[in-house]
C-alpha cells in the first residue's frame, strides 16, 4: 500500500455526531496509552514523572491526536523498508535523532511505531516514545555535558522492526539492553512502550468495527481539515499581515565554556501562511545543548501556542502544518549537522518556546507572555553502594513558568503540562539519598501585575559515595519580564561537603564526585512577570507574603505594598506606590535584567568553566 497523502478538501460526508465520537475516542485513547505505559514501565522517569508522549496517526502518517508531532514519513525514509513492507503486528523502534529529523531529540528517548491494520488495509499508526533511564555512553543517564559527538551519548538504534508480524526480536532487544547500564529497566520500558501502542491499535479497530473502516478513515481526514480551518481563522484574526517581527534570547552556555548562544526568530504573515525564520541564530556549538529541531514539531509548537491562547477546544494535529513555512538554517544550534552532540538539548528546546512566544507577544496586540526558567533541569546520581550494588537515579526538576495575560505563572512546574514530580518517598525508598527540602524559592518569580512563577529549591543528602551529572540553565541570563513586568531570578547550585565547606557549581556539571553525607542544593530559576507590579492587587500580595511566596521586603520594594501585622495598610500602600512611580524610569517592553554585554558575558562563562575545571 503506497502512501499518497490526500489534499485537504474541507467537506466530508461524516455526520457531526459521529465525527465528535471518533475525535473524543481518539483523545481518550491518547490518555489511555499513557496510563498503560505508566503502569507497565518500571523506570521512575516514565512511571512517576510521565516523560512520554503518545500519538495516533492516520494511514498516511499524519498525526490526528497526540502531543509532540509526527515524523513517521521520515522514520520510514531512514529505514531499510518502505510503506508497502509494513505488516500487521510490526512495531518499529528507534532512538536515533538523526534518523527521524529530531522527532526524538536525544538518544535516551526511545520511539516505538505500530502500523494499524483493519481487514488487511492500513488504517493508521500508534506511536509512543519515552525517556529511558540509560542507553550507554560516557556518563550514567546518557546525557553527558562534555561530549562533542552523538557517539558519546549511547547506543543508537536506527529504525528497525522490533516486532515482526507480532513476534518480538528477542536478540535485537537483548543487544540494545546489553549496551545500557540498566538493562532490566531498558527491556521493561521498551516493552511497556509497545503495550502503549497496542492500546491505539485496539481502540482504532473498535472504531472501525463501530462505524466502518471508510467512515473512520474519512473521520480522520475531517478532524485534520477541521483543525486546519480553525487555524486559518486564528491566523487571520490575530496575526497582522505585512509586518515582520523579530526577537532574540540566549541560552547561557554549552557546559564547555561556550556561550551565550543566541536564538533569533522572525515571524510574518502572507495570506493564510505564517513564515517563521530562524536565520540569525548562532552556529552549532561543541557541547551537547544543540537541538535538532524537527520542522513538523516546530509547526506543532507554533500551532499549539495559538490554539491554547485563543481556541483551546481546537485539536492540534498535522492538519495545519501546511499553513506554516519554517526556515531552519543548517549548521545552527536548531539544525546541527551530524554527528553533533544533542544530549542536553533541553535549554535550547525551552528557549525556542520563549523566543516563539516573545515574537508573538510583539505580533499579537494585547497578548504578551514573559520568559521562563529556560530548560527542563535534570539530575543523575550514580555509584556503587556499600554492599556492592549499583544504583542510578534520574530526575527531572522544574522551575518558574512565565506570567501570561490574566494570570500568574505556575510555581515549580514543568513546561510539559502532564509531567509530575517524583515523590520524595519514592526516591528515598529506592535510592541512597534523602530529600531534606523541596520548597518554593520566594521572590524568584518576576514581579508584575501578574507574577512570574517561582523556581524551586531541592536539597539532596547523598548517603553513598558516587557522582552527579546535571544540566540546568538561566544561571547567567535572566527570564525576561514583559510589558512593564520585571525579570525573574536566576538558577543556583552548590555542594555542601561533610566538613561544612560550600562549593558553587555551574549550571551544567558532569560526573562530579560526591561523598556520603554531602548535600546538593539545587535551585532553579523563576519566570518573568507581566505588567506593572504597582498594579498588582495588594490583597494578593499580602496573601503571598503570609504563604511565604513573597517576602515582606519585596512586597514593599517591588510591589509598593505596605503591610501592618500581615494586612494591607491601604493608605501607606497608596503613598508608597506613588513614591515608587515618581522615582522610577519608564517601564520597558522587555526587562532582561542587569546583564553585561555579550562579550563580557562570554568572558564570564568561559572563566567560570575554566575555574571549575581547574579545581
Amino acid at each position: 500500500m503506497s502512501n499518497e497523502t490526500p489534499e485537504f478538501v474541507g467537506d466530508h460526508d461524516v455526520d457531526p455526531t459521529t465525527l465528535d465520537i471518533i475525535e473524543s475516542t481518539l483523545e481518550n485513547t491518547r490518555f489511555e496509552m499513557d496510563r498503560v505505559l505508566e503502569t507497565t514501565a518500571i523506570s521512575p522517569v516514565i512511571r512517576e514523572q510521565s516523560d512520554q508522549f503518545p500519538l495516533i496517526a492516520d494511514r498516511h502518517g499524519r498525526m490526528v491526536m497526540g502531543q509532540f508531532g509526527s515524523a513517521i514519513d521520515t522514520i520510514i525514509e531512514h529505514s531499510p523498508f518502505d510503506w508497502d513492507d509494513l505488516e500487521e503486528g510490526d512495531v518499529i523502534a528507534t532512538n536515533d535523532p538523526y534518523s527521524c529529523a529530531g522527532a526524538v531529540s536525544h538518544t535516551p528517548d526511545m520511539l516505538l511505531l505500530r502500523p494499524i491494520f483493519y481487514d488487511g488495509d492500513r488504517v493508521g499508526f500508534g506511536s509512543q516514545w519515552g525517556n529511558l533511564m540509560d542507553v550507554g555512553g560516557k556518563t550514567p543517564g546518557s546525557m553527558p555535558v562534555q561530549a562533542t559527538t552523538v557517539f558519546e551519548e549511547g547506543i543508537r538504534l536506527p529504525p528497525v522492526k522490533l516486532y515482526k508480524a507480532g513476534e518480538l526480536d528477542e536478540e535485537l532487544l537483548a543487544t540494545f539492553a546489553h549496551n545500557t547500564r540498566l538493562p532490566e529497566h531498558a527491556e521493561a520500558d521498551i516493552k511497556a512502550l509497545a503495550a502503549g501502542t497496542a492500546v491505539a491499535e485496539e481502540r482504532v479497530r473498535e472504531l472501525c468495527d463501530r462505524f466502518g473502516k471508510d467512515t473512520y478513515l474519512e473521520g480522520c481526514d475531517a478532524i485534520l481539515d477541521r483543525t486546519r480551518d480553525g487555524m486559518i481563522d486564528l491566523i487571520n484574526e490575530f496575526i497582522p499581515e505585512g509586518e515582520r517581527y523579530t526577537f532574540e534570547d540566549y541560552v547561557d552556555d554549552d557546559g564547555m565554556g561556550n556561550g551565550p548562544i543566541k536564538l533569533h526568530l522572525e515571524i510574518y504573515r502572507e495570506g493564510d501562511t505564517v513564515y517563521l525564520d530562524w536565520t540569525g541564530t548562532d552556529q552549532q556549538v561543541p557541547g551537547t545543548v544543540n537541538f535538532l529541531l524537527n520542522e513538523k514539531m516546530f509547526k506543532m509548537f507554533t500551532g499549539v501556542f495559538l490554539i491554547m491562547a485563543f481556541d483551546p477546544l481546537l485539536t492540534f494535529n498535522d492538519g495545519y502544518y501546511d499553513l506554516f513555512e519554517v526556515t531552519l538554517p543548517e549548521g545552527t544550534v536548531v539544525q546541527p549537522e551530524y554527528p553533533a552532540a544533542l544530549g542536553n538539548r533541553l535549554p535550547m528546546m525551552a528557549r525556542q518556546f520563549d523566543v516563539l512566544q516573545a515574537t508573538f507577544s510583539k505580533l499579537i496586540d494585547q497578548f504578551s507572555v514573559a520568559g521562563s526558567y529556560g530548560t527542563s533541569p535534570n539530575l543523575v546520581y550514580a555509584g556503587v553502594d556499600s554492599e556492592g550494588n549499583q544504583f542510578q537515579m534520574l530526575e527531572i526538576l522544574y522551575g518558574g513558568i512565565p506570567a501570561r495575560p490574566g494570570g500568574d505563572g505556575l510555581d515549580g512546574h514543568s513546561w510539559w503540562p502532564l509531567f509530575r514530580t517524583v515523590p520524595a518517598e519514592y526516591q528515598e525508598a529506592y535510592y541512597p539519598l534523602s530529600i531534606d527540602e523541596y520548597s518554593t524559592r520566594a521572590d524568584t518569580g518576576g514581579p508584575g501585575e501578574f507574577r512570574g512563577g517561582h523556581g524551586i529549591t531541592k536539597v539532596f543528602t547523598f548517603e553513598e559515595d558516587g557522582a552527579i551529572t546535571f544540566q540546568d540553565d538561566r544561571a547567567h541570563t535572566y527570564p525576561w519580564g514583559v510589558d512593564g513586568g520585571s525579570h525573574g531570578e536566576r538558577s543556583e547550585k552548590k555542594l555542601i561537603r561533610t566538613d561544612g565547606t560550600e562549593e558553587a557549581l555551574p549550571s551544567k556539571v558532569e560526573n562530579e564526585p560526591v561523598s556520603a553525607g554531602d548535600k546538593l542544593v539545587f535551585r532553579t530559576a523563576g519566570g518573568g512577570g507581566l505588567g506593572d507590579p504597582l498594579d498588582r492587587d495588594p490583597a494578593v500580595v499580602a496573601t503571598e507574603v503570609r504563604r511565604g511566596l513573597v517576602s515582606e521586603a519585596a512586597a514593599r520594594e517591588r510591589y509598593g505594598v505596605v503591610l501592618d501585622d500581615g494586612s494591607v495598610d491601604v493608605g501607606a500602600t497608596a503613598d508608597e506606590r506613588e513614591t515608587l512611580r515618581d522615582a522610577r524610569e519608564d517601564l520597558s517592553e522587555f526587562d532582561y535584567g542587569p546583564l553585561p554585554d555579550d562579550e563580557t558575558l562570554a568572558e564570564e562563562i568561559a572563566a567560570e568553566r575554566r575555574t571549575f575545571d581547574m579545581r
